[in-house]
């Protein structure tokens, strides 16, 4: 473990933005199976700050806003024609993720499919353009070619 990683639960945990941040939590709880570990309000309709868990993984996100140092750093997929980032979502179960994403909505941008290196997973779009690849693929059980 690198000497400057804190020993805790995840070491990494990506950071995004949603225009409609409420709406994103519940469609991220429904199609991928996220759960709300917590949800700091700004006011009615926008999030300061969530975490959202999935296994002993979490990311955060929050409110798309203006006029801040960070969202000065930040632009929305549809601002830069794409996706700079895509989380993957070890699971158990691929197969029914997949149904639950295809059900809420989720735009299918490469189907579910076996892959060559092991494993079988899928990646989609949310409603708000991000991308999320999703299998059963565990990088940590696999040995390090080097």
């Amino acid at each position: 473990m690198s000497a400057y990683a804190k020993s805790c639960v995840s070491t990494v945990i990506p950071a995004m933005r949603y225009r409609d941040a409420v709406a994103a939590i519940e469609w991220l709880c429904r199609a991928l199976g996220f759960e709300k570990r917590a949800v700091y309000m700004a006011d009615e309709k926008t999030v300061a700050h969530a975490e959202l868990t999935f296994g002993n993984g979490m990311i955060m996100l929050g409110s798309v806003t203006n006029g801040t140092p960070y969202s000065d750093l930040v632009r929305q997929p549809d601002k830069v024609g794409g996706e700079t980032q895509s989380p993957y979502l070890i699971v158990s179960d691929v197969k029914a993720i997949y149904a639950s994403a295809k059900a809420a909505g989720a735009e299918m941008v490469m189907d579910l499919e076996e892959k060559s290196y092991g494993g079988s997973g899928f990646t989609c779009r949310d409603t708000e353009g991000h991308v999320w690849s999703v299998g059963d693929y565990d990088p940590w059980a696999q040995q390090t070619q080097g």
